[in-house]
């Protein structure tokens, strides 16, 4: 069972959607308040939904039918950097101007026992499957960046796992890295979803395919894959570091960083249909647009 939020027109209704593509209404306000009676009944979230979607009659449009929104109004959306071998050698072509066997401060980053975590978004700049994503309109170099998103509660215990898309302008980075800010938040500079999964029905979290295709004018122009097990880093150890002297919300996402880089040539341009897939979580949607 994977959790979901849709637009029904006049509000934004929490759902449960099966294998087959059926959507089950749930009552609950939102997916944390489904984590929280879980907990209060004693049984794992799936369960839970599982127990509830039994009491239901699905409604009558399918998951495909639906406008989906983001799974999670995330009050903050948090990213890690350089957690991936792929990452770091495409931080180092940017900051050296493409001198593959260089090495910089990425390095020790990557190396170093503490690791890189920024603010990368808020529910106001997030957007959901099958919406825009924005183009910064100063930067001639920028891409999406797949990557698997943990859902957290306030006390930083991961949830559940979503599909993010941290989308970045690698010029801007690699001019400067104090302009990382710049590089990674503006508007609609992120989306997540088109679900979640609840944390126990995903057996092995270092053991997901990942995939991204980029089409532009039906022609498909980027292919790539990856696999989380080339992770460097454990998920809980990237959580911890964030949950560190710092306060957490429920409904924090935080996206684990990308193992999966287009070529160094290419950029997006306007029109440009992004698709980002990983292993039993489903398939994130988005155009890019001029912001």
């Amino acid at each position: 069972m994977r959790l979901i939020r849709y637009d029904r027109g006049d509000e934004a209704r929490l759902a449960a959607a099966d294998e087959d593509g059926k959507v089950f209404p749930l009552a609950a306000e939102d997916v944390m308040a489904i984590v929280r009676e879980a907990r209060e009944a004693g049984v794992t979230t799936t369960a839970y939904v599982r127990r509830l979607v039994e009491a239901v009659t699905p409604i009558e449009a399918g998951l495909d039918e639906l406008r989906l929104l983001p799974p999670v109004e995330a009050p903050e959306v948090w990213a890690a950097g350089v957690t991936y071998q792929r990452s770091r050698e495409a931080r180092n072509y940017e900051a050296t101007g493409g001198k593959l066997d260089a090495s910089t401060f990425y390095d020790k980053v990557y190396d170093a026992e503490r690791p890189e975590l920024f603010l990368k978004s808020t529910a106001a700049r997030t957007v959901g499957t099958g919406e825009t994503v924005c183009l910064r309109s100063d930067s001639s170099w920028q891409v999406p960046e797949p990557e698997l998103g943990l859902v957290l509660d306030r006390a930083g215990t991961i949830v559940g796992y979503t599909i993010g898309n941290d989308m970045s302008c690698r010029d801007i980075e690699g001019e400067n890295p104090l302009y990382l800010p710049q590089a990674k938040v503006w508007r609609r500079s992120c989306a997540i979803g088109p679900c979640i999964v609840p944390v126990d029905a995903i057996e092995d979290p270092y053991a997901l395919d990942i995939a991204l295709r980029i089409y532009r004018g039906g022609e498909k122009v980027v292919d790539e894959r990856a696999s989380t097990g080339q992770l460097k880093r454990r998920l809980d150890e990237l959580v911890s570091y964030l949950a560190r002297d710092n306060e957490l919300f429920d409904g924090t996402v935080l996206l684990t960083g990308t193992c999966v880089v287009p070529p160094n040539q290419f950029t997006l341009e306007p029109g440009d249909r992004i698709e980002i897939d990983i292993e039993g979580i489903g398939t994130l949607v988005n155009v890019a647009e001029r912001a």
